[in-house]
């Protein structure tokens, strides 16, 4: 990391890094390690969950347009939240949080079930190349724990600028009985909550077109 990264971690992750107690792993988050989200950040309030934040552009300018509701980042990239937390520090935002770990853990252990009111997975990584396409992060598998993290009526909303992968996305929600969409057509209006990110403006260079999916969390029996 840089040294300017390198002072966002030794000044600013208590103000905004959610200590995650481990397992076995570094990024791993250990069973019943559950955080009360109203203690975190000191309200009441909508949550809204990023799954791999990046660099934070995303999430820092929802979280700026949105105070009236938290956010939480998560990522592994370690010079990734930093710059975050040094983006956030010069927005002077106060209703974000950010935590280094892997996402289907931090959605199963550290978030209370039904605590998310939105749940975001922006431009995850493709694995685009077929003997690496096991390890995409949407699967049935991320589905159910989504499931248990989202509330009643919550969204999750996806974006991806490879094809194939928005099409295993919208197969493996479709097939979710926890999910139903809230879109009409092939595919979702763009999420004008999204802010245009340099890495999406990449894949638009590239002639890769975005495409965005949306769904509902279903009412519990």
């Amino acid at each position: 990391m840089t040294d300017g990264q390198e002072r966002a971690w030794t000044d600013l992750a208590a103000r905004y890094v959610l200590d995650a107690p481990r397992d076995d792993a570094a990024t791993s988050v250990r069973p019943g390690a559950a955080i009360d989200p109203r203690e975190v950040w000191g309200r009441d309030a909508p949550l809204i969950v990023e799954i791999g934040s990046g660099q934070g552009h995303a999430i820092i300018h929802a979280a700026v347009s949105r105070p009236e509701a938290d956010f939480l980042a998560i990522e592994v990239f370690t010079a990734g939240l930093a710059r975050t937390m040094l983006g956030a520090e010069r927005a002077a935002v106060e209703n974000l949080r950010l935590v280094e770990a892997n996402a289907p853990e931090v959605l199963e252990h550290l978030l209370p079930p039904a605590s998310v009111d939105e749940l975001w997975v922006f431009f995850p990584d493709p694995w685009h190349k077929n003997k690496h396409t096991k390890r995409r992060l949407v699967t049935p598998e991320f589905a159910t724990t989504a499931a248990g993290a989202v509330r009643d009526g919550g969204t999750l909303r996806l974006a991806t600028d490879w094809e194939q992968y928005a099409r295993q996305m919208r197969e493996v929600l479709d097939a979710a009985p926890e999910f139903e969409r809230a879109f009409a057509g092939e595919w979702a209006d763009r999420f004008d909550g999204r802010v245009l990110t340099a890495f999406e403006r990449k894949g638009a260079r590239a002639g890769r077109a975005i495409r965005d999916l949306s769904y509902i969390r279903q009412r519990r029996e």
